[in-house]
């Protein structure tokens, strides 16, 4: 029996199309994802909503998000990425068709159910493609990539899609989503498949050995959680990625633009300036913050974590006890701090890889990427039910005093993280043999 064919160690030009299109598709996603961030007024003023029914819109679409990992990596593994790929952009186009539509809140939680269970599938599926069309040694590169190229969805929803909406109406604008969201469902079935042909399974090869491996879902479901969690630099991950991200993923996918406009007063294109300053601050960011990480692999936490969540930690902290509306270079240097917390979650990534086999390193992925949706949520609705308590809930009440207190809410979880990931660090130390193990008297 004659063995397949090595797939090429320079990707050829087919590899690359099918990695533009999926990208494209995936920035499309981002920008479902974050389509209420530039207009979370306009969304309260349409549907009468106060602050917590706001904040479960975006909660209720990270909960879904999150809780299709694992069904998304079992239908990856049986089908592949193409299929999964276009069912995932015609529920994001289903979503924003119905909240284009949607007469009541009930409805657009409906939507945003859709959007959460489609969006879902989308960078599993890319990230899939890469490890199938690509060599292993590029695998790195590629994903950091595809990371930086989402990062311009969020931009998108940030200011062509607000400009659209207060030129246009709400039902044009987010039905003209839901129609990009079925083209791009057609390309993806016209141009991506799942594997190069000469490949009977989803496999890739490192070219520097020469072996070969099938690859499998992002989530491995064969290996218990409990196995993952035991290992302290599992918990160290989860702590990292659960503390770092959080107060960015607020502030961007709901309460920035209410709080910079309703709250410090700023125009409305003032406030996309800066939450798209936030963007490419994190873009900037990412590949600096990922060779760090490679490059002191044993001082992640201290030198790289916990300072990106210390200067986020003391920019709120100024912006909040700032007598009246902030000025806008401290609001800079907030946005600023917070675009830190992205790139800096994903070295809870690096963590989970470095102290985890290969046979159990997709569930200790899963286990991390829980932490981050887990404090996003909290903040997210937290913030919310503050501004409710204070009876400022909605466009009409918001004002700067309410919004203060809202966003104190982060500092518990802030307090809770960095205790984890201090006593966590330490067992990781000590399971590594780089510390004594501590003596009980």
């Amino acid at each position: 029996m004659t063995a397949p064919p090595l797939p090429r160690a320079t990707p050829g030009w087919r590899a690359w199309l099918i990695w533009g299109v999926a990208v494209a598709a995936y920035v499309l996603a981002i920008t479902n994802r974050s389509s209420l961030s530039a207009v979370g007024v306009d969304t309260a003023e349409r549907f009468q909503a106060d602050a917590a029914t706001l904040s479960l819109f975006a909660v209720v679409q990270l909960a879904v998000y999150g809780g299709g990992q694992i069904p998304v990596g079992i239908l990856l593994d049986r089908y592949g990425s193409r299929p999964i790929m276009v069912v995932g952009m015609l529920l994001m186009s289903a979503g924003q068709f119905v909240m284009a539509v949607s007469p009541s809140i009930g409805v657009a939680i409906i939507a945003r159910v859709l959007l959460g269970a489609g969006d879902a599938a989308i960078f599993p599926a890319v990230i899939r493609l890469v490890a199938t069309w690509f060599p292993a040694q590029r695998g790195p590169l590629m994903v950091q990539l595809t990371g930086l190229a989402g990062q311009s969805g969020q931009l998108v929803a940030l200011l062509p899609l607000a400009a659209l909406l207060h030129s246009t109406s709400w039902t044009i604008t987010f039905g003209g989503v839901a129609g990009l969201g079925v083209l791009f469902a057609v390309l993806v079935w016209a141009l991506v498949r799942n594997r190069p042909p000469e490949r009977a399974e989803d496999v890739t090869v490192n070219t520097e050995t020469g072996v070969i491996r099938v690859v499998t879902s992002s989530v491995d479901t064969g290996v218990g959680i409990r196995a993952a969690w035991a290992h302290p630099g599992t918990r160290l991950a989860f702590w990292s990625h659960f503390t770092t991200p959080f107060a960015g993923t607020a502030f961007l996918l709901l309460w920035g633009t209410p709080y910079l406009t309703e709250g410090e007063g700023l125009p409305k294109a003032a406030a996309a300036g800066l939450l798209s300053l936030n963007v490419v601050v994190a873009m900037v960011l990412g590949p600096i913050l990922g060779e760090l990480s490679r490059r002191i692999p044993t001082r992640r936490s201290l030198a790289l974590v916990l300072p990106s969540i210390g200067v986020q930690v003391v920019a709120w902290l100024l912006v909040i006890a700032w007598p009246g509306p902030a000025p806008t270079w401290l609001l800079a240097l907030l946005v600023v701090c917070l675009g830190a917390g992205g790139p800096a979650s994903m070295i809870a990534f690096d963590h989970a890889r470095t102290h985890n086999p290969a046979h159990r390193l997709s569930t200790a992925t899963g286990v991390t990427n829980s932490g981050g949706f887990l404090a996003a949520l909290t903040a997210i609705f937290l913030i919310g039910l503050t501004l409710d308590l204070q009876g400022a809930g909605t466009p009409a009440t918001y004002a700067l005093e309410p919004f203060r207190w809202a966003f104190l809410t982060q500092l518990p979880l802030w307090i809770l993280g960095i205790t984890m990931i201090v006593v966590e660090r330490k067992r990781t130390r000590i399971r590594m043999g780089l510390d004594p193990e501590r003596r009980r008297d």
